[in-house]
């Protein structure tokens, strides 16, 4: 019997052929489309407090924590590579750091990537840092390092300045293979930014995210963008994210603009960090916003449903007092999944939390029986 996802991979590919969803034509109908919310995960465990806290080895200059980034096995072991507000000016002087953990809960930290200069007038495209994403390419043999880079000023009365117009750099280990994962990472250009390219959608900050992800032979990636400008467009959500697509990792990268904004959530989206499952599907962990993270579910990775949210304070004692942002969904060996996540405490200071989740439904043909994909269709 034929499985009601590959009925839907199908149509997808059929669509794909016939109606390509990077194409800048008057866009079809169906693009605008979001597959119904999937609560697919529940909480089963996590640790009680940070897993990395101030004052612990590795933070000594640290001054006020981490924020987001990406966190993922490798060879054994966990590793996080993560923005680090190490500075002043406060998320101005920035870090881009690689850390190690054995078990999760004990972490080393390896080494700078990238430190941002700080600058403070505007002048400098690269004065804060933000957003490392590892991936590795089986195609090139090359570890990839996407990162965001921002000018920054004081804010004035038309917008909040304090990153504006950032752009995805993308780097290359000078280290070839898979033992690449240290770097050092060699800048090779940006691949996508703000400019005539820009959706309305898109705002002041330019583009605040990028994870690239695996589509078959090609390459989707998320990236993100926020009206962070005091005259915003009404028609879209204030923080929001769009597909862009590329023949290779490197490039070129073309905006989706018949696909965008996904709107994942009405007002808030930032940092999604996709993973796909051992069945196939792919699963989007994204920022929430103050109260909690969440998740999206693809059964092709074009298609998403709306973000379904995980508050962790009905879990876990609450030991943070503002939400950030989850670095992304590991697959463990047992079945169950790590969820490493930033958060902020009352010190200002963003530690690095863990939650473990588990499986409520292994069927992969859930999302058909909420809403049928010929519906969509």
């Amino acid at each position: 019997m034929i499985s009601r996802l590959l009925i839907i991979n199908i149509i997808l590919a059929c669509i794909m052929v016939f109606e390509p969803p990077c194409q800048a034509d008057e866009a079809p109908s169906y693009m605008h489309k979001l597959l119904p919310e999937e609560r697919i995960f529940e909480v089963c465990g996590g640790r009680e407090g940070p897993v990395i806290k101030k004052g612990d080895p590795g933070t000594e200059d640290n001054k006020y924590g981490f924020e987001g980034g990406r966190a993922f096995k490798y060879k054994g072991e966990y590793h996080m590579m993560t923005a680090e507000r190490f500075g002043d000016p406060i998320v101005i002087k920035m870090r881009l750091a690689h850390w190690k953990s054995p078990d999760g809960i004990s972490w080393e930290r390896l080494s700078t990537l990238y430190e941002s200069s700080g600058n403070f007038t505007g002048e400098d495209p690269r004065a804060s840092l933000w957003a490392p994403m590892p991936i590795y390419d089986e195609s090139q043999e090359h570890w990839n390092l996407f990162y965001i880079a921002y000018r920054a000023k004081p804010n004035d009365p038309t917008g909040w300045y304090l990153g504006y117009e950032g752009k995805v750099w993308r780097a290359v280990s000078t280290v070839a293979g898979y033992d690449g994962l240290d770097g050092p990472y060699e800048d090779v250009g940006i691949i996508l930014q703000p400019g005539p390219d820009s959706d309305e959608w898109e705002g002041l900050q330019g583009t605040d995210s990028f994870f690239p992800y695996k589509v078959g032979d090609e390459w989707y990636g998320f990236y993100g963008s926020a009206q962070t400008q005091k005259e915003i467009n009404p028609k879209y959500p204030k923080w929001a994210v769009g597909l862009a697509k590329a023949p290779k990792l490197e490039g070129p990268w073309k905006r989706c603009s018949d696909l965008n904004p996904i709107r994942l959530h009405q007002n808030f989206t930032e940092n999604p960090v996709v993973t796909m499952m051992k069945n196939g599907r792919y699963i989007a962990m994204v920022d929430g916003g103050p109260k909690a993270f969440g998740y999206s579910v693809s059964d092709a990775g074009i298609l998403w449903s709306k973000a379904t949210y995980i508050d962790l304070e009905e879990h876990l004692d609450k030991w943070w007092s503002y939400m950030r942002t989850p670095l992304g969904l590991i697959v463990e060996d047992d079945g169950t999944f790590t969820v490493f996540f930033t958060a902020i405490t009352k010190s200002k200071f963003a530690c690095l939390g863990m939650v473990k989740l588990k499986e409520i439904n292994n069927n992969v043909e859930t999302v058909a029986s909420k809403q049928s994909i010929f519906d969509i269709f």
